[in-house]
């Protein structure tokens, strides 16, 4: 009807009894939420980490995929604490989880519990065939290793130069042997190629004159990046080594084939550098027995000249000086009291200013203010996250209340229970008396769901 105004009470919720099901993006996607983790509460995936990143919050979040498809995935910072190794692009590995969908962006997701590298059990067994393959040919008999040089002059390493291990081993041998030259073979020591790389430097090394020990190695790692030097060109290539060769690889609960064949393993870089050094050790040592000897010699010596000094006492000529001596002594003794006293008082009161100082520097220990600041804004996120609850759940009540009322007051309330609104016939009034309308008039009526012409037929 053309110039009816609106109905304030909005347009009919409903429709036709056979009307689509419409729902919201919402709706819709918790759906498809729920039915997922219905079905999926815990499924285990293999494949390849990609775009790994690791947030601030410590939450970890990554892509698995294979060669036809790809899968977001969250790891939250509970389940990362307890990675045994550190996920990077390119490892394969199997995760554990259940999968969901984020919401915000619709995109469903596996969120990890657990996740481990791939083919451990493989490289088990095949480390297991390779030792006794090796160990059938005589690799580790006691009987070839050889002794290390006392004094090398050039040391050769076959290591990464962007690795820890090189570091320390330079930092040892420039501390204890800082004349030894140093020959370096850079190589990669994990990934497609490590191990050529490695048993072509070990070889060419080897075969360098003036080379007097090797040291292969590098940090430690999970297996599958310490592997290398468990691969058989490596170990064969230390066996066929014209000098003798320190296997140092990873840290000292790891061991690796390279170890079990070179001529000495040693448990870190460092260790390595010390144990290419003892020979030096070794000399000094001859040395002090040497200076014992001498030592005792001169004693022995000291005591002869004594007894010639006391026979020659007793020559009438030389009466009285043991006296004059003794006079002299006295003195000497007296000014040496007196310059320790003065020696040990200053040294005492240096010795209490630095340690004020050493308080004072402790104090202001840039780690301590560290660790104070992350304990007081760890307390901070804690309290505001916990402000944030109870803010939240107090809205929510608030809104839930407001709602509950304004339903209460709704007129489409009252006509969901069966009342309906009568209006004239241009519908510019509603009809509250009887007596407004005549038999014979057309009126409308308003329903929960519609509208109605009527004609009056009748009054009471």
């Amino acid at each position: 009807m053309t110039g009816v105004p609106s109905l304030p009470f909005g347009e009919p919720a409903g429709g036709p009894a056979n009307a689509p099901d419409i729902v919201t993006v919402s709706q819709l996607t918790n759906r498809i939420r729920a039915l997922l983790e219905s079905t999926h509460a815990e499924v285990w995936v293999e494949g390849e980490i990609a775009n790994s990143r690791l947030w601030k919050t410590g939450h970890l979040y990554f892509t698995l995929r294979d060669e036809h498809a790809q899968l977001k995935a969250v790891m939250f910072r509970s389940a990362v604490r307890n990675l045994r190794f550190t996920p990077e692009d390119g490892l394969r590995v199997v995760a554990r989880g259940r999968v969901t969908v984020y919401e915000p962006k619709g995109e469903y997701q596996i969120v990890c519990e657990h996740l481990q590298p791939e083919g451990l059990g493989a490289l088990q067994v095949a480390f297991d065939q390779l030792k006794r393959a090796l160990e059938a040919d005589g690799l580790f008999e006691a009987s070839r290793k050889r002794p290390l040089p006392m004094l090398p002059r050039q040391i050769g390493v076959v290591t990464s130069l962007d690795g820890a291990a090189l570091r320390d081993i330079l930092k040892v041998l420039a501390r204890r042997h800082p004349t030894a030259h140093v020959v370096i073979c850079p190589v990669r020591v994990q990934g497609d190629g490590a191990a050529g790389q490695i048993a072509r430097g070990i070889d060419q090394l080897s075969r360098q004159e003036g080379i007097d020990v090797l040291i292969v190695g590098r940090g430690g790692g999970s297996l599958e990046d310490l592997w290398a030097f468990n691969e058989e060109p490596v170990a064969r290539a230390i066996a066929a080594s014209a000098v003798p060769v320190i296997s140092a690889v990873g840290h000292e609960i790891d061991v690796t084939m390279s170890d079990m064949v070179a001529d000495i393993r040693a448990a870190t870089p460092s260790a390595a550098a010390e144990i290419v050094v003892a020979g030096r050790d070794e000399l000094a040592a001859r040395v002090d027995r040497l200076g014992e000897r001498l030592q005792a010699t001169l004693r022995d010596t000291i005591r002869h000249r004594r007894t010639q000094v006391l026979q020659l006492e007793r020559r009438p000529g030389l009466a009285g000086w043991p006296a004059h001596v003794a006079v002299r002594g006295r003195h000497a003794a007296e000014l040496t009291h007196a310059l320790s006293r003065a020696t040990g008082a200053t040294l005492a009161v240096r010795t209490r200013r630095l340690r004020a100082a050493h308080l004072g520097l402790e104090a202001r220990e840039p780690g301590r203010q560290l660790e104070a600041s992350r304990t007081r804004l760890v307390t901070a996120d804690e309290r505001l996250g916990a402000t944030i609850v109870h803010r939240h759940q107090r809205l929510e009540g608030h809104l839930a209340d407001l709602t509950g009322r304004l339903d209460s007051l709704s007129p489409l309330g009252v006509l969901s229970r069966g009342y309906a609104v009568c209006w004239n016939a241009d519908r510019t009034a509603i009809v509250r008396d009887a007596s407004a309308v005549a038999v014979g008039d057309d009126v409308g009526i308003t329903l929960r769901h519609g509208q109605l012409t009527c004609t009056v037929t009748g009054k009471d």
